[in-house]
């Protein structure tokens, strides 16, 4: 018989088995993103069920593995470990009101989660994710690179989703990128925003100036405000977050060096350091290579050292 062979077996820890980390999964089962999949809650018989209804459906997929239960050894040697864990934001709260109760859950987790997976690259998605970042990486010790959270990677697909319908063209043809704290104090850039190599208030229909000041004003709003009206809805966000949370495990179990507006900790770049703030950033096989160094123009700038004062403020509350 001749040599078969396979690819690396890659394997992806998922903490938290709520409506998140279980559209993750399923999110990675479907883009086949990982070979193994484990789900670990505290809640052993709900990630025992998720799992198994997950891997009752692999045979229609790629060759995964799908395990959930309570038991933390399970998520030992996963490349990537994405936590989704923690309590879940209510209608009319903001993400930074969850932050003293999801700081102390993250940080009693990363202890025992360094001891299953040192050399894991770790995504953080539960919010306030930027926060929850810093608070992680203190405790764990791991260099900036290897902990960062999903950041403003789902507001840029919202942002460019709004715009897309409007312009009347493909989603990937939008060029434009929400920056920040992923929360109220986001905003997009439009001073390089694009569509194609057309700026943003270049794009005309029929001679008619699509993006205008007001719009550009009102977008902005309705995707700083997304996630509210979904939880208002339905409870919860978690399929996009999941689809989302998938894109960037991709990058990294591929090496794809792929930009994704991600949240690290910032070492300085806009006169910014110590807090996790979403930019631009080359992600590939040991997470965040490069945060990019983005134009911006004045007004900009001054919104994102602003949105770095926003979390810098909640950081020294948390006593973080």
């Amino acid at each position: 018989m001749a040599n078969i062979t396979t690819r690396p077996v890659t394997k992806l820890g998922i903490v938290g088995a709520g409506s998140v980390g279980t559209s993750l999964a399923y999110a990675a089962i479907i883009r086949d993103a990982a070979r193994e999949i484990a789900i670990y809650d505290i809640d052993a018989v709900r990630a025992e069920a998720e799992g198994l209804d997950l891997a009752h459906g692999t045979q229609f997929t790629g060759a995964n593995t799908v395990t959930g239960g309570g038991n933390i050894e399970a998520l030992a040697g996963s490349d990537v470990i994405v936590i989704t864990a923690g309590a879940r934001q209510q209608p009319g709260q903001s993400r930074l009101d969850l932050a003293g109760v999801n700081v102390g859950i993250i940080q009693n987790l990363m202890t025992q989660l360094m001891e299953q997976a040192p050399d894991a690259v770790y995504v953080v998605v539960t919010n306030p994710c930027d926060v929850l970042t810093v608070a992680a990486q203190k405790v764990s010790g791991l260099p900036w690179n290897r902990i960062f959270s999903s950041g403003t990677v789902l507001d840029t697909s919202r942002l460019r989703l709004l715009l897309a319908r409007e312009a009347h063209v493909l989603m990937t043809s939008v060029h434009a990128t929400i920056i920040g704290e992923h929360g109220d104090s986001e905003f997009p850039v439009w001073s390089s925003a694009s569509i194609g190599p057309v700026p943003i208030r270049d794009w005309t229909i029929s001679g008619r100036q699509v993006f205008t000041q007001e719009y550009l004003d009102a977008v902005t709003h309705d995707v700083v405000t997304a996630a509210y009206k979904v939880i208002e809805g339905k409870g919860a966000t978690n399929y996009a977050i999941g689809l989302a949370g998938v894109r960037i495990v991709e990058a990294i179990m591929q090496a794809e060096n792929a930009v994704l507006p991600v949240s690290a900790i910032m070492q300085g770049a806009y006169g910014i350091e110590g807090v996790a703030l979403s930019l631009p950033s080359i992600v590939g096989i040991n997470g965040v290579y490069e945060m990019l160094a983005m134009p911006l123009d004045d007004t900009e700038t001054r919104k994102l050292q602003d949105s770095a004062g926003t979390l810098r403020n909640t950081l020294a509350e948390l006593g973080v």
